[in-house]
C-alpha cells in the first residue's frame, strides 16, 4: 500500500515540476505523441486484451484503412480504440501512419476549396473511410472513392480539433 502510494506521489511531484512536456504525453518507445490516429493496414487486426499474444483475442478489427486512436504503447504492442471508444491491444505490425478519417455526418458535401460557399465536388455517406490530407483550422482536404475536396473538421473522426496538417 505504501508503495503505491509512494510512486503516486512522486508522480505526481514530477508532473508539478516538469509542467506540460511531462514524459506522459509522448509514447515510451516511440517517443511519438499520445494520443495519435493511424490507421488500420491490414484487413482483420486482432484485438486482445493484453499486450502480448498470450492475451484473450477480444474481436477483430475488419475494415482495412480504418482510423485508430493508440492511446498507450508496450514493446511491439498499441493500445488502440475506434470512433466508439471500442479497442484494446494490437500489433503495431497492423498499424499505419497513413492518415484517414471517418465521415461523421451523412451526405457531408465535399467542396472545392475550405469555404462553406465553394461549388460541390461530391457528397459522402456517413461511414465512409477517406485520406486525409492538409487541415487547417476548420477544414480538411479529404480523398474517397475518386473524389477530392475539402469538408468540415468537426463532421470527421480520425483528426483532432486543434490539428494543422501541411
Amino acid at each position: 500500500m505504501w508503495g503505491i502510494l509512494r510512486r503516486l506521489c512522486l508522480t505526481l511531484c514530477v508532473a508539478a515540476i516538469a509542467g506540460p512536456a511531462l514524459a506522459r504525453d509522448t509514447g515510451p518507445v516511440t517517443n511519438l505523441p499520445l494520443p495519435r490516429f493511424v490507421s488500420l493496414k491490414a484487413t482483420e487486426g486482432n484485438v486482445r486484451r493484453g499486450p502480448s499474444l498470450t492475451h484473450r483475442i477480444d474481436w477483430v478489427f475488419q475494415r482495412r484503412d480504418m482510423p485508430l486512436r493508440i492511446t498507450a504503447e508496450h514493446g511491439h504492442w498499441r493500445r488502440v480504440e475506434d470512433r466508439d471508444g471500442m479497442g484494446g491491444w494490437v500489433h503495431y505490425s497492423l498499424l499505419s501512419g497513413i492518415r484517414t478519417v471517418l465521415i461523421e455526418q451523412d451526405m457531408l458535401t465535399l467542396r472545392t476549396r475550405p469555404e462553406a460557399d465553394a461549388p460541390v465536388t461530391a457528397a459522402l455517406e456517413a461511414g465512409v473511410i477517406a485520406r486525409l490530407g492538409k487541415c487547417g483550422p476548420e477544414w480538411c482536404r479529404l480523398s474517397s472513392g475518386g473524389y477530392r475536396g475539402w469538408a468540415p473538421k468537426a463532421r470527421l473522426w480520425g483528426v483532432a480539433i486543434d490539428e494543422l496538417r501541411d
